[in-house]
């Protein structure tokens, strides 16, 4: 098992510190400035889910965190094979990290190399992007379609053409909150290169309600070169407790197992054994009250001939009409803090679904922003 001592010598002081970046970097990297921002800030600008920790998970972490003195190694066993029962695989098929961000991390360190770059589209979620350049890793970017979507056919001619690499493709994608179609997943797995591996990032998958977005984790069950990552800072509400796991065929997972980082902790396990035992309630439930709200918003945007990108995630991308970044830096004062830049899409704004009196408040200020 990796641990603290031997991390940075065994991949170096860059590329250490690249898998440490946490996530607040990127979820934060909005242009907010000054310490006199008010004190009520609505923060729509991280895709954090509003709700929290179901009630049965912060039971559950009050009885443990009296225990939490101790590693409790022996229990992760039972653990691990919870969280991999709940998605129909056995506990060689998945293994678990810092949230998705380190069991995406590990895949990036197994699957790329000096020969075999690491493919996506631009934009898209920036880790494993950013930690392939930090390790010295080739890059390839390809552009989205028109309708913001990936275009599989190039990812896997790109592939082809560098005689192999690791594809990653966030579905639904962030920052676009667009999809790409099961149709076309099942053409990508289908037609995948040679020595090329398939990375699907399924962080806001629960949040769709199109019939056309499906889970890849069938094809892992088939045993194909697909790694399926997950996280239960979403839906779950669970962000900073840190838990996600990546499924893949067992010797998939035995490259990915040794570059972990240890254990997760036993409080944030226990909140997640005991939200998978109420998870089709908590899953359906909170689909509905997002779904609701983000359709309220949908709607407003189209009274007011405000362009967006239909999402299917719990996040929307708005067409202001002009530079984001004169909304990022001016809303913040204003008490509503949006999405950061995310170029080249200049003149789109991330916003966060939070709750119904946030999303009016963001209405609010939003509506005063962009009459400016």
């Amino acid at each position: 098992m990796l641990t603290r001592r031997n991390f940075a010598a065994r991949f170096g002081l860059a590329a250490a510190t690249a898998r440490l970046l946490p996530e607040m970097a990127y979820a934060q990297r909005a242009a907010i400035n000054g310490s006199d921002l008010p004190k009520d800030m609505v923060w729509l600008n991280a895709n954090e889910n509003p709700a929290g920790p179901p009630p049965v998970s912060l039971a559950a972490m009050q009885q443990a965190l009296p225990t939490s003195g101790r590693y409790h190694y022996q229990e992760f066993r039972e653990i691990y094979a919870t969280i991999a029962k709940s998605e129909d695989l056995s506990s060689n098929q998945i293994v678990t990290g810092c949230g998705s961000s380190e069991v995406l991390h590990t895949s990036v360190d197994a699957f790329t190399s000096s020969t075999r770059p690491l493919i996506s589209v631009s934009p898209a979620y920036e880790g494993p992007i950013e930690l392939a350049r930090a390790l010295g890793r080739p890059v390839i970017l390809t552009k989205l379609r028109e309708d913001y979507t990936a275009d599989v056919r190039m990812l896997a001619e790109e592939a082809d053409k560098a005689h192999g690499g690791l594809i990653y493709v966030c579905n639904p994608n962030n920052p676009t909150s667009a999809i790409t179609t099961a149709k076309e997943i099942d053409w990508l797995v289908a037609n995948l290169p040679a020595n090329t591996t398939l990375l699907v990032d399924e962080a806001y998958l629960h949040f769709g309600e199109s019939p056309d977005l499906k889970t890849a984790l069938p094809y892992v069950r088939q045993g194909k070169d697909v790694i399926v990552t997950r996280t239960f800072s979403k839906i779950y509400g669970m962000a900073g407790l840190r838990v996600g796991f990546a499924a893949a065929r067992p010797d998939i997972i035995e490259r990915l197992t040794p570059l972990r980082m240890n254990v997760i902790s036993i409080v944030s396990a226990r909140a997640v054994v005991a939200a998978l035992g109420d998870r089709e309630n908590i899953v359906r439930e909170r689909r509905a009250s997002l779904g609701h709200t983000r359709r309220e918003l949908c709607a407003w945007l189209r009274e007011h001939n405000v362009k967006f990108i239909e999402p299917q995630a719990n996040f929307i991308m708005i067409d202001v009409g002009r530079n984001a970044r004169e909304f990022i830096n001016t809303m913040p004062r204003m008490g509503v803090a949006p999405g950061r830049p995310f170029p080249p899409l200049d003149n789109l704004l991330r916003v966060t679904i939070g709750t119904d009196p946030e999303m009016a408040k963001f209405r609010d200020v939003f509506w005063k922003v962009y009459k400016t």
